[in-house]
C-alpha cells in the first residue's frame, strides 16, 4: 500500500464515504462535498475513490446503470442490489463463503486475492410496496 500525500479534499472524500451506509458513486460524493469545496472537481473525486480502492481503504461494489459504486467496508461481506429501487445493501456472509474462495483457489491453483458476491433481487421495502399496490 503506497503512502499518499494528505490533503483536505482527499480526507473529506474518504470521510464522506465512511460516514454513509449507502454505497455512493463519485457523482453523489461530489454533490455532497461541492458546497464545502467549491473548486472540487468530479475528476478529483473519481481519482481518489480509485486510489482508496487500490490502497484497500474502499472497495468497488460494481457498476449500476453506468455508475461505479464504492463501499468503505473492506471486511468480507456481500451486496444485494435491488432491481427496483437500485439501492445496495450490505449482506453478511456465512463462514462457508471463505471456504468457497479457498476451494476455488485450490482447485484452479490460483492465488485468490479478492472474492466478491453480489446478489440481485427485490428488497423488502420494494416488495412491501408491490404487495400494497396489488392488495
Amino acid at each position: 500500500m503506497e503512502t499518499r500525500k494528505r490533503s483536505k479534499k482527499r480526507q473529506a472524500i474518504l470521510d464522506a464515504l465512511r460516514a454513509t451506509c449507502e454505497h455512493p458513486t463519485a457523482e453523489q460524493l461530489h454533490r455532497q462535498l461541492k458546497a464545502q469545496y467549491p473548486d472540487l472537481s468530479l475528476g478529483t473525486v473519481y481519482r481518489n475513490l480509485s486510489l482508496f480502492a487500490d490502497d484497500g481503504d474502499a472497495i468497488r461494489v460494481g457498476v449500476i446503470h453506468g455508475q461505479e459504486h464504492f463501499d468503505w467496508r473492506t471486511d468480507p461481506h456481500a451486496h444485494l442490489v435491488c432491481r427496483r429501487c437500485e439501492r445496495i445493501f450490505d449482506v453478511e456472509l456465512p463462514l462457508e463463503a471463505d471456504r468457497l474462495c479457498a476451494t476455488v483457489g485450490k482447485s484452479t491453483d490460483a492465488e485468490i486475492t479478492e472474492c466478491a458476491f453480489t446478489f440481485h433481487g427485490v428488497c423488502a421495502d420494494c416488495r412491501q410496496k408491490a404487495e400494497h399496490i396489488s392488495a
